[in-house]
């Protein structure tokens, strides 16, 4: 069940001020048009990563690991991504064992398929398809606080409370084919996927950028992923 307006969308100064910084990582931020660069590159200042907003190749290759915001419609996304070549680089990425996280919009295009507006083809790296929220008489989209409970345990949750509290604005939601590519489901009128992980692939349904001290503790470990990709490199 959601939570309400449990607290505010945004991270508190408290919650910043309490992140450990000096993860000392870069990690470029993917700018197609479609996603609240600002509130993630902000976020991830905060938990000690250069956070470059950036649609350059090279700039993104360059760095530790890549996150791909989202925010719209996923035919538009697509087109989007294609158009810029991203599905190229995120692959390039995958396959130099560099951390990967979906936002949002950028989860789900991880997946095949969607069936939102005249639906479309995604990037195929997790097995499933979108579909819209399953909700019941619950109004979509979903919008405010909702509690997401782990499947398992993993880097990019340590911790963080089961169930952690986490920011949504989705009407859709991944149904993934392969369950062990579930971290993280949320219920909203029924079970959905919250969090997916095939590693160096991540994926996060909601914003945590917009998800005050979880959010940014889920951005904190996932920098660390990166850093410990670095070294392993």
């Amino acid at each position: 069940m959601t939570t309400g307006d449990r607290e505010s969308s945004e991270p508190s100064p408290g919650a910043l001020a309490a992140s450990d910084a000096g993860i000392g990582v870069t990690i470029a931020i993917l700018d197609y048009g479609m996603g609240n660069v600002r509130s993630v590159e902000k976020a991830l200042e905060h938990v000690g990563a250069t956070a470059p907003i950036t649609s350059d190749h090279d700039e993104a290759r360059a760095a530790d690991g890549l996150i791909l915001p989202g925010v719209g419609a996923f035919p538009e996304a697509m087109r989007r991504i294609r158009e810029a070549r991203f599905d190229e680089l995120i692959g390039e990425m995958l396959s130099a064992a560099k951390p990967v996280l979906g936002i949002c919009l950028g989860m789900q295009v991880l997946f095949e398929t969607s069936s939102e507006h005249e639906g479309g083809w995604g990037l195929g790296l997790l097995q499933g398809r979108v579909e819209t929220l399953e909700a019941d008489s619950l109004k979509i989209p979903q919008l405010g606080w909702n509690e997401v409970h782990w499947t398992r345990s993993s880097p990019l949750m340590d911790g963080i409370p089961d169930p952690g509290y986490f920011y949504f604005a989705n009407s859709l939601s991944a149904r993934a084919i392969d369950r062990s590519d579930v971290l993280g489901t949320a219920d909203y009128g029924a079970e959905f996927v919250a969090v997916v992980e095939r590693p160096p692939l991540y994926g996060a349904q909601f914003h945590p950028e917009k998800s005050s001290t979880h959010g940014l503790r889920m951005l904190e470990n996932f920098a660390r992923i990166c850093a410990d990709a670095r070294v392993a490199a």
